[in-house]
């Protein structure tokens, strides 16, 4: 992947969450430049076992070849909801970035307590591994996982994405977007 590239295109994942049955993501697909070129739409369940098809089901919806990598605002959503980026890499042949914003100690027991027998969330929340902390030049921190892509290069990408703050701007939109149409399908009709 060329990263000084100004058509890069980043397809950036967020969602909606306010402890209703369902979540939605928005996905914006945004050139380097920031040009935004496409956006889609899907729900996930809030403490389901959704969250990796509703990300899949982004990337079919849009159809575009010209996606160069996939960022996700986080790993966990809609109430310890996972999103196996390692399978979302393996079916779409993108390098997928997943990226938080706080230091943590994990969830484990966050997940322990609220799903005490469901040891396949667990399993699946202990498989994401380590975040790797990456400094943006204005001295904020960052915490990549990443796949289809090494640690460096994953940092250089959010670097190149993130204009002020520390979210990278496909994820900051995205989180706009979706609030938005999170709001919009929960007024009554």
């Amino acid at each position: 992947m060329h990263i000084p590239k100004k058509g890069l295109r980043a397809l950036g994942i967020a969602e909606s969450y306010s402890g209703r049955e369902h979540s939605t993501l928005a996905g914006i697909v945004m050139r380097k430049d920031l040009i935004i070129d496409g956006f889609a739409f899907s729900r996930v369940t809030v403490g389901g076992v959704d969250a990796t098809d509703a990300v899949l089901e982004i990337v079919t919806a849009l159809n575009r070849r010209d996606i160069n990598v996939i960022l996700l605002s986080g790993c966990v959503i809609a109430f310890f909801n996972i999103i196996d980026p390692g399978q979302v890499h393996d079916m779409t042949g993108l390098p997928v970035i997943c990226v938080t914003y706080e230091e943590s100690t994990g969830l484990e027991g966050d997940i322990l307590h609220h799903f005490p027998m469901d040891t396949t969330r667990l399993d699946a929340y202990r498989r994401l591994g380590a975040r790797t902390p990456h400094s943006l030049p204005d001295g904020q921190t960052v915490y990549l996982r990443s796949w289809g892509l090494d640690p460096a290069d994953a940092g250089r990408l959010c670097t190149a994405f993130t204009c002020e703050g520390k979210i990278p701007e496909p994820l900051r939109v995205a989180r706009l977007t979706a609030r938005a149409a999170h709001r919009f399908v929960s007024y009554p009709v």
